[in-house]
């Protein structure tokens, strides 16, 4: 198996018999070269107007968001595009297995993830960096996709001061999401009690937005939801703020109708909303 980066910045993963079992498979994962903005995602239809105010505003407020979905939903470039909102003069570390990540902003350091040598020798994990970006005084962290025990670094690190993180996680639904990130913190070596690290997965995620893509190649962003902390049982307390509503499915072009409606529940720092001289959006008011 061969996993690479090509000079234009395409990913390639090649599987050689007899692992690949008719033949040699070769796949190569190609990025535009221009950056997709929230503009451009609202010209697709993938998001609203009325979501991209209330995440504007989330980014502005610095609260911990994770962007949800499958694979191939759209995640990073959704991720980059609400990088926008990030004021100019923050300094942002971006951590990434394999750098995909291309933020909207001056301000920014890319730091890369490093296999080991055919001796296993020389390896940099996503944890060897989250550590050391601590060192560096970020404004935000950005972690391009949590797949392993790097979880629970961010998790700590969300809950320590550093708000406004970004990072992404494969999961197909809002609750989904919380379960993941726990089954993820568990594979990190350090032994925490489940009821410790709920309460720190709960405490460290404000916003999860997932994005999945639908049966017409479309991607759209179908929930936003936020975290509300524990139950007296311990599970996790969601609030949908947003909720993806098909409609139908156009019969020429085969196009999924529906779009993304806030549900009548206000955030809870609707207040601090206020303070900070921001509005919510007029369809969010009660």
């Amino acid at each position: 198996m061969l996993d690479a980066r090509l000079p234009d910045g395409s990913r390639v993963c090649a599987i050689l018999p007899p692992a690949a079992r008719r033949g040699i498979c070769v796949s190569i994962r190609r990025f535009p070269k221009e950056r997709l903005t929230v503009d451009q995602l609202l010209k697709y239809g993938a998001i609203t107007e009325t979501a991209r105010d209330f995440l504007d505003i989330c980014v502005q407020l610095k609260r911990n968001v994770m962007v949800a979905g499958g694979t191939g939903s759209g995640k990073t470039s959704l991720l980059n595009a609400l990088s926008s909102f990030v004021p100019e003069r923050e300094r942002i570390v971006v951590i990434e297995d394999s750098s995909e990540v291309q933020l909207q902003q001056p301000h920014a350091v890319y730091l890369e993830a490093r296999p080991p040598d055919a001796k296993g020798r020389g390896a940099v994990t996503i944890r060897d960096l989250l550590r050391a970006t601590l060192r560096m005084r970020p404004d935000r962290i950005v972690v391009g996709e949590c797949r392993g025990g790097e979880a629970l670094d961010l998790i700590q690190a969300m809950t320590s001061g550093h708000g406004g993180s970004l990072s992404t996680v494969h999961a197909t639904y809002p609750h989904d999401t919380l379960h993941r990130l726990e089954t993820l913190c568990l594979m990190s070596e350090v032994e925490l009690p489940l009821s410790a690290l709920r309460a720190q997965i709960a405490s460290a995620v404000n916003i999860i937005v997932q994005t999945s893509r639908m049966n017409d190649g479309s991607r759209k962003i179908t929930h936003v939801a936020e975290c509300l902390g524990l139950d007296n049982g311990g599970q996790y307390r969601l609030e949908m703020l947003f909720e993806w509503k098909q409609s139908g499915v156009d019969a020429k072009s085969g196009r999924v109708l529906g779009t993304l409606h806030p549900t009548g529940a206000s955030p809870t720092f609707a207040e601090e909303i206020v303070g900070a001289g921001l509005q919510l959006p007029e369809e969010m008011r009660g």
